[in-house]
């Protein structure tokens, strides 16, 4: 008989509802490398081209896999997606502008910039999908909200910043509005239109395509803050400043939470809907935000990341918690899954999400533990997590930012 001591069960180093992205930790360790070795000179030439090459291929990668006809097919709950949109691209930007109050005392010149920057990017698809589900919300109406999001990003994201941050963003002139259709529209409107024929590629090798999508991420990084510490920009933030970001950060995301929960059931809309309009209301995407800003800020873009990066991983965690809470609440009287939209489930395209607890969900009249939405694997269980487009929510892994913004 063995005399070993029988192991107890596993014990992970953070609790479930605690999330730390181990993209984050990436991307730190990327930002160290540019802090001990930026590249300078012929490598910094050579870098930035593999930088614009990468952001060109991000794009093209995202146009492919996100489904127009998906954003469209949700066109029927336009109340739902419209409230998303405003929230976005109307309340964010509102907030951001209300926060130049607080140049320079709290916040400097530039990181100013980079947290007005965030609250112009468009919302995540995959994170917003993960917690609607863990809450037993609206998870199709996630689907499209994020993806009309996405879509609407791509264009509206660089006027916003070219209006409002002026030669921050290289304002509105004719060559920046050449290097944003170059870099950004003609990939993303190229993997859209070859979608029919990569796209099927693209399912087959998500996983391999997935590292190179964060692979592409880490360059776009470690070139934009190359180009700072170069530029010698960090001397300008202090561990105080940074104190007091994080701080105007968390005041940000407590307002848009509170506003889309609440300003959600003022308009009307079922618990179900509220849950999913929370979610992708009140979150940004790190994925599309990241190589937009390396377009728009060039040599300014390492502080204009900043902020959207302290804020993916907040608003990772607090969701987390929040997604937890709503899968523990009792479920409305008379909720029904069927005929389109109910209170805390919804039939669309064939397939029914039952967000009943413990009711998993039933695809094609198949009862299972998971529906595949849209080509994004979703776990209806409350308490037990969601599995979105290799994004783990609810445990300790919530990868959104390395992964793709969009399902194939």
């Amino acid at each position: 008989m063995s005399s070993r001591t029988p192991r107890g069960p596993h014990r992970p180093l953070l609790p479930s509802w605690l999330p730390i992205d181990p993209y984050i930790l990436a991307l730190l360790g990327t930002v160290g490398l540019a802090a001990l070795l930026p590249a300078t000179g012929a490598a910094a030439t050579v870098a930035s081209g593999a930088s614009t090459g990468a952001v060109a291929l991000l794009f093209f990668l995202y146009g492919a896999r996100l489904s127009t006809r998906e954003a469209l097919d949700g066109l029927k709950h336009w109340r739902l997606h419209g409230t998303v949109l405003a929230c976005t691209f109307v309340i964010f930007p509102l907030l951001g502008l209300a926060a130049r109050g607080l140049v320079p005392t709290v916040l400097t010149p530039d990181l100013y910039s980079g947290f007005l920057f965030l609250c112009l990017v468009p919302s995540t698809i995959q994170s917003s999908i993960a917690f609607t589900s863990i809450a037993r919300g609206n998870v199709p109406a996630a689907i499209c909200a994020g993806s009309f999001s996405s879509l609407a990003g791509i264009v509206i994201t660089p006027l916003l910043a070219a209006f409002l941050l002026g030669s921050r963003a290289g304002g509105l002139s004719a060559d920046s509005v050449l290097k944003i259709v170059l870099q950004l529209l003609v990939p993303f409107l190229a993997g859209q239109l070859l979608r029919r024929w990569v796209g099927g590629f693209l399912v087959r090798h998500k996983k391999v395509l997935g590292h190179v999508d964060r692979g592409s991420i880490l360059l776009v990084v470690y070139t934009a803050f190359s180009e700072g510490m170069n530029r010698g920009v960090w001397h300008l933030v202090t561990p105080a400043r940074l104190g007091l970001l994080l701080a105007v950060e968390a005041v940000l995301l407590a307002v848009m939470l509170a506003l889309t929960w609440y300003g959600a059931e003022r308009l009307g809309f079922r618990r179900g809907d509220r849950i999913a309009i929370q979610f992708a209301g009140s979150k940004k995407s790190l994925a599309a935000g990241l190589p937009m800003a390396s377009v728009l800020f060039g040599a300014h873009a390492s502080l204009a990341v900043l902020p959207l990066m302290l804020f993916h991983q907040m608003q990772l965690m607090v969701c987390a918690v929040i997604a937890r809470r709503r899968a523990r609440d009792p479920e409305p009287a008379g909720a029904a899954v069927g005929g389109g939209a109910a209170a805390d489930g919804v039939a669309v395209g064939g397939v029914v999400v039952d967000a009943r607890p413990g009711g998993g969900a039933v695809v094609d009249g198949r009862p299972g533990g998971g529906a595949v939405v849209g080509g994004v694997v979703v776990d209806g269980r409350p308490g037990g997590g969601a599995l979105a487009g290799g994004v783990a929510a609810g445990g300790v892994l919530a990868a959104e930012a390395g992964a793709p913004e969009a399902a194939p």
